[in-house]
């Protein structure tokens, strides 16, 4: 019998190389255009200013549905970590907010992006920067490490959210936050509907529901939990940015 997580996982692995190769691929004289072409997805979604600051293959390589680094409120010497880092551009742009005296980590399990990633940095000249290959469901770095845990539209792709809502919870410091973007369903949506809406790997059918979201980051120890939605991405799913803590004591 098939395993159907794993099998989802490798779904997601092929499709985000592929998504890594178009970006090197589709240089031209003013370099990559974006992988995804809609307004909901992608590059555009960073304002114009950001994007002219970054290698054109970390925008062209960029599949989120927001712009967690806008949010996160990253502070100088902060360290950072951004699930599903992928091209990069969230890693660069949160590199550049904490400064010298900070630190950005980005976490991926994709190899081509990996590889794009580090072109991306040096390309950007980025120093306080480390990309680390893994799974966000269990991540390669000790406990307390972080302040900050950011990701793109990456935490409805896994199949055991609770698993990365936990290794979040970890990695943080005490009074540490979150502040990411992801696609969360209307409440009323069942998992047999948010699937007619949308496959897996397009971050729809994986979705969680607002308050499903909320339970699962309840149960993993935040708190000062807050999901905003922003924009609609599919009929009764957004796009939402998530902030939380973990507590101090």
């Amino acid at each position: 019998m098939s395993d159907q997580p794993t099998d989802l996982r490798e779904t997601v692995r092929r499709r985000y190389a592929a998504a890594a190769q178009a970006a090197e691929a589709r240089t031209g004289c003013c370099g990559p255009e974006p992988v995804e072409v809609d307004d909901t997805f992608g590059g555009a979604l960073y304002p114009a200013d950001e994007r002219s600051t970054l290698p054109a293959e970390a925008v062209a390589a960029s599949l989120g549905c927001g712009n967690p680094t806008a949010v996160a409120e990253l502070r100088e010497g902060e360290r950072v970590l951004d699930l599903g880092s992928g091209g990069g551009i969230d890693v660069l742009l949160s590199a550049r907010r904490v400064g010298p005296t900070g630190k950005a980590y980005g976490l991926d399990m994709t190899d081509e992006m990996l590889a794009l990633a580090l072109a991306n940095q040096k390309k950007a000249g980025a120093t306080n920067v480390e990309f680390l290959k893994g799974t966000i469901e269990a991540v390669p770095l000790p406990a307390d490490t972080v302040d900050v845990v950011i990701s793109n539209c990456v935490i409805n792709l896994s199949t055991d959210k609770p698993a990365v809502f936990a290794e979040m919870f970890r990695v943080l410091a005490p009074g540490g936050r979150v502040g990411i973007s992801d696609v969360v369903a209307d409440d009323a949506l069942s998992p047999a509907q948010r699937a007619e809406r949308g496959d897996y790997v397009g971050c729809i059918a994986g979705a969680l529901s607002f308050t499903e979201y909320r339970r699962g980051l309840e149960a993993a120890g935040f708190t000062d939990i807050e999901i905003t939605p922003t924009h609609t991405v599919a009929d009764s799913m957004r796009s939402a940015i998530v902030r939380a803590t973990k507590p101090t004591g």
